[in-house]
């Protein structure tokens, strides 16, 4: 098994190779204004990284957001790109579901059966630790991650996810203790979410608005690895099951009448995961966007009078 992800969601980009055990290969950087110019290198530089060709992949996973317009296309029109061309599943992962594996302590490791699909011998040379890791992006686009602290939200507490959503909000999104999510993914002021200043937060948002939260927890962003992680044990468990199809995205309705908008957009449709398992579900690859567009379709025309 070997699953190509990567994440545009937020100022971050992330790609990661993940072997259905473990990530070989990842690479990020961090510039809002250079998700597409920094994307297809860094796929490129983990698969040679790697040592690993197109023809080797088994699957391509994608944070779908919720995130900005721009950059959140980026990366999800690249997964659909991608899967098309080669023919392979692309799976969607909620970008805050994946900041909340990483702020528990990550995911266990793959079942079994996972471990007995080994990739092909070109995909399985495991790199030294230097080779593996690629170098940075120019300096222009390493822009530093924000420093957050690297405890995690650890057993038996409750926390929030929030990311920058601009215009003084964030998204969020609320997790049980077991890292389930029980609310969201929404989006709005940071003071607004009920019960925030009791709670931890993983995500940007607790830095740019720390005095609306608990404890201030890390990840910042999400982290590529992290989502292929998710999507080789969603794999790994047939009993699970697959989507309905792959090829052509399932529909889940319409949008609400813009006459009375909740500002929250439907969630495209889980599968595979039941509800008590605690692993994130995989989505369709299409991007949650919780706003409506800034753009409006023009009135009529204004009557000129002599």
């Amino acid at each position: 098994m070997l699953v190509l992800g990567f994440d545009t969601s937020t100022p971050a980009v992330s790609v990661a190779l993940h072997d259905g055990e473990r990530v070989v290969s990842t690479v990020s950087a961090v510039d809002a204004r250079r998700h597409s110019e920094l994307l297809a290198p860094m796929i490129a530089k983990v698969m040679a990284d790697a040592g690993v060709a197109r023809r080797d992949l088994s699957a391509v996973a994608v944070g779908v957001g919720p995130g900005p317009y721009t950059g959140l296309r980026v990366g999800v029109v690249t997964a659909r790109v991608l899967g098309s061309v080669l023919g392979l599943p692309t799976r969607g992962v909620c970008s805050l579901d994946v900041i909340a594996v990483a702020a528990r302590g990550g995911m266990a490791p793959p079942p079994q059966a996972a471990r007995a699909a080994a990739p092909p011998q070109a995909a399985r040379a495991a790199p030294p630790p230097q080779a593996a890791r690629a170098a940075p992006p120019p300096q222009a686009a390493r822009a530093a991650a924000p420093s957050l602290p690297a405890s995690t939200a650890g057993p038996g507490r409750e926390f929030l996810v929030a990311t920058d959503a601009r215009r003084k909000e964030v998204y969020w999104a609320r997790y049980d203790a077991a890292g389930r999510r029980v609310a969201g993914p929404a989006v709005g002021q940071a003071s607004s979410i009920p019960g925030a200043a009791h709670l931890a937060v993983a995500g940007a948002g607790g830095q740019l608005y720390p005095e609306a939260f608990g404890e201030v927890i890390g990840p910042a962003y999400p982290d590529a690895g992290v989502l292929c992680g998710i999507v080789a044990r969603a794999s790994a468990a047939p009993s699970w099951g697959q989507p309905p199809s792959w090829g052509q995205p399932p529909s889940w309705g319409q949008p609400p009448s813009w006459g009375q908008p909740p500002l929250l957009a439907a969630e495209p449709p889980s599968w595979g995961q039941p509800p008590s398992s605690g692993q994130p579900p995989l989505l369709a690859a299409e991007p949650l966007y919780l706003r409506r567009p800034d753009a409006r379709e023009p009135g009529p025309r204004k009557r000129v009078t002599p």
